[in-house]
């Protein structure tokens, strides 16, 4: 059975630094060929990966969404073109025994987001995303994040290993913001139309805000609260 532990990440990530994103999708595939799956947040790097993987490669993996309750409506409605269009494997995960934000707000507390952003988190993203890849037997993870996105991410490298050893694979690492829309506007990739009304990273609802021109993409999540990640990524 492969592992993580079977590759050699320093001479990959060298290979990696000039090699496209469609082929490290590639060498995924062919590499891993159980335990693959990508986590989405179906922000537009997201969809862009959902595109190479099921139309370009034509190779499907579940697709993880982790459901906070608090997405923007326009997430939701692209969530479920995605799904049509691309005839997802999607596997969406939330908070256990909540359904709304009523029952969630009466279970933990009103805007739990301002009293403690930590445990938010923790309850809507780092607990259902690790329940789903443990569920889903995952021996490696595709995830939309790019260098260029906020300073915290300008070293990571294209594939990492995560707290429990599993390997992180990040075909965007190098890409810039502008080689993105680029392959939208050629490929006619759908996205959320959230982004062309300032919003460059979107998150939940209550806690994400449009970004200023000089701004990183990503100044707009949780706002004023000196965090730079939800934790799903550290």
């Amino acid at each position: 059975m492969t592992t993580s532990t079977t590759f050699d990440l320093v001479a990959l990530n060298q290979q990696f630094e000039t090699a496209t994103p469609t082929e490290i999708l590639a060498w995924s595939i062919k590499n891993i060929p159980t335990g693959l799956v990508q986590t989405s947040a179906f922000n537009v790097d997201d969809i862009i990966l959902t595109h190479i993987l099921y139309t370009e490669l034509q190779h499907p993996v579940p697709v993880i969404f982790l459901d906070t309750l608090y997405h923007f409506p326009q997430t939701l409605e692209l969530v479920a073109k995605a799904k049509e269009i691309y005839n997802l494997d999607l596997k969406t995960y939330k908070t256990p025994d909540v359904d709304s934000r009523q029952a969630f707000a009466a279970k933990f507390g009103a805007a739990l987001w301002d009293t403690d952003i930590t445990k938010f988190h923790h309850i809507t993203k780092i607990e259902p995303l690790q329940r789903g890849l443990d569920e889903l037997n995952t021996v490696a993870w595709i995830t939309g994040r790019r260098r260029d996105q906020a300073v915290t991410r300008a070293t990571m490298p294209v594939l990492e290993l995560d707290g429990k050893g599993r390997l992180k694979i990040n075909p965007l690492a190098t890409w810039t913001r502008p080689q993105s829309w680029e392959y939208v506007a050629e490929h006619k990739v759908i996205y959320n139309p959230l982004h062309d009304q300032g919003y460059p990273s979107i998150g939940d609802e209550p806690i994400t805000t449009k970004v200023g021109e000089g701004e990183d993409e990503r100044a707009g999540r949780w706002r004023g609260t000196g965090k730079t990640e939800c934790g799903i990524h550290i």
